[in-house]
């Protein structure tokens, strides 16, 4: 065994050239693999991060411009939305709409505590505002029911707003006043949110904007959530009903787009599921080719390398070599050379993911109302790597013995003849 570890050694050597095509060709195909697959994973991964934070089944419908001139009326119209649109929402269409609210919001706004201040923007919610976005409750308690009955002066101030108005007096703000814009609210409650963004809102009851501003019944969107909504078709006729209701409201065309936007994060979610997979096939289509093209550039390397050597082949059995050990010593070398060179690119491609994970990463982008990761976790399965590494060794060890085998055929007279 150790003479034939030696002579593969000695025949490596010699064809330095050789072995290095050849094993750039096994490595290059698995590196290319692992990171076109990590890569992938990473945007795939970020997006199944962005939307765990947020309920799927959720609707969020915002004012638009009509496009189409409808009963008598031009078009070009803002459309806003009002209280009874969320009224209409929550009792027309009870089948499917668990829970309705609406948001409304007063900007440019200075709330103080002390000689610290904030300038931020208030947005009325509801109670399932929570529920539905990115917002996780850090201390205290979120708006409820009775503050928007009673609409109560009460705040939820980011978690980084309360450090700013209360973190150099070492007071906790819970059940704390706070001055915003000679209005008196009290801290019920600081929150979380997606990203690291500074804060730009604090949250108050709808009812208590709508009132102390002056809002009237006007509103900025309205936000619920569905059930028995599980497909695209089903939540298409949902919209299309619903669009029917709230444009009898504000006479514009049903089949006016533009009159208002519906975000259905679930239909959105299907549609980028179906985009991840084709992304995920389109990667595996890539890396399957670049993978074959390693496994062309091996077999083709194989095939040479049998061909010279035939000479040496019809030495060594006119020496008395039986045909099977000049068999094995294709394969052996053939083995060793597609195992060494994958193990160096399966190294390297995951040394190129850990690199892509450290600078990319942690990149954020700012989707308006939240932050939304880019890329995440680029990890490939150690067992895909392993796969896509026995499957070159084993198609080097195949082109390697064919010929070596057709090699050792032929008699050593006709051999030693060949060039």
């Amino acid at each position: 065994m150790i003479d034939l570890w030696q002579e593969i050694y000695g025949t490596i050597r010699r064809n330095k050239l050789r072995t290095f095509l050849t094993g750039f060709a096994v490595a290059w195909g698995i590196f290319m693999l692992i990171v076109l697959l990590g890569a992938g994973n990473g945007l795939i991964h970020a997006f199944e991060q962005n939307t765990s934070q947020s309920a799927l089944n959720s609707i969020r419908v915002f004012p638009g411009w009509t496009t189409k001139p409808y009963d008598g009326l031009q078009e070009g119209r803002y459309v806003q939305l009002d209280n009874r649109d969320v009224d209409d929402t929550g009792t027309l269409f009870t089948e499917h709409v668990l829970e309705a609210g609406a948001t409304v919001s007063q900007g440019g706004l200075d709330i103080s505590y002390g000689g610290e201040y904030v300038n931020l923007s208030l947005l009325g919610v509801y109670p399932n505002y929570k529920e539905v976005e990115a917002v996780k409750t850090y201390t205290g308690r979120f708006i409820n029911q009775t503050d928007l009955k009673e609409r109560r002066k009460v705040i939820v101030l980011h978690r980084k707003s309360a450090d700013v108005l209360f973190g150099k007096a070492h007071t906790d703000p819970l059940g704390k006043f706070v001055n915003v814009g000679g209005v008196a609210y009290q801290v019920v409650g600081t929150f979380t949110d997606q990203g690291n963004m500074e804060p730009s809102e604090a949250y108050v009851p709808f009812s208590t904007l709508q009132t102390i501003y002056n809002k009237g019944n006007k509103l900025n969107s309205i936000i619920f959530t569905t059930q028995g909504l599980t497909d695209e078709e089903s939540n298409e006729a949902f919209e299309e009903g619903y669009r029917r209701v709230i444009a009898a409201n504000h006479r514009f065309d049903p089949e006016d787009d533009g009159a208002i936007w519906l975000w259905n994060r679930f239909t959105s979610y299907l549609q980028t599921q179906n985009a991840m997979a084709i992304l995920r096939t389109a990667i595996w289509v890539i890396g399957i080719f670049t993978l074959l093209s390693g496994i062309v550039g091996v077999s083709n390397i194989m095939l040479i390398t049998v061909r010279e050597r035939t000479h040496e082949f019809g030495i060594r059995k006119a020496l008395g070599a039986k045909p099977r050990s000049i068999l094995w010593l294709i394969i052996v070398e053939s083995v060793t050379i597609t195992t060494v060179f994958g193990y160096v690119g399966l190294v390297a491609g995951i040394g190129a993911t850990e690199w892509m994970n450290a600078a990319f990463g942690s990149q954020t982008v700012d989707a308006g109302m939240f932050e939304a990761q880019m890329f995440s976790d680029p990890t490939v399965d150690l067992g895909i790597a392993v796969q896509a590494t026995l499957t070159l060794i084993i198609a080097g060890t195949l082109a390697g013995f064919f010929p070596a085998r057709k090699a050792t055929r032929i008699r050593p007279i006709e051999a030693l003849r060949a060039d």
